[in-house]
């Protein structure tokens, strides 16, 4: 998966293992939201949403392909999050 350096933008705890990239106006990321908010909820792990449209670094990355999700600053899934892959990501290594 691709390792993303976090920029501007971000709404959340700037510490935040998880980071989901949404943008205004998206159907997906709304269901995304529920799912990460559920998730990470759970189970204690502070997260955080970033706009891609405000940060055009971001932006010119993740255009297509919002909302994605990032674990530790690694993409883990986009478009649909599946619960299952989260809880894994959020697992002690």
């Amino acid at each position: 998966m691709n390792e993303v350096v976090e920029s501007s933008g971000a709404a959340g705890p700037a510490d935040a293992r998880v980071v989901l990239l949404v943008r205004a106006g998206c159907h997906l990321c709304d269901d995304a939201r529920e799912v990460v908010a559920t998730v990470c909820g759970e189970r204690g792990v502070a997260w955080r949403e970033t706009d891609v449209d405000a940060d055009p670094a971001l932006l010119a990355q993740f255009s297509e392909y919002v909302p994605v999700l990032l674990v530790d600053g690694v993409q883990q899934a986009f478009w649909r999050i599946p619960p299952a892959r989260l809880a894994k990501a959020l697992e002690p290594r």
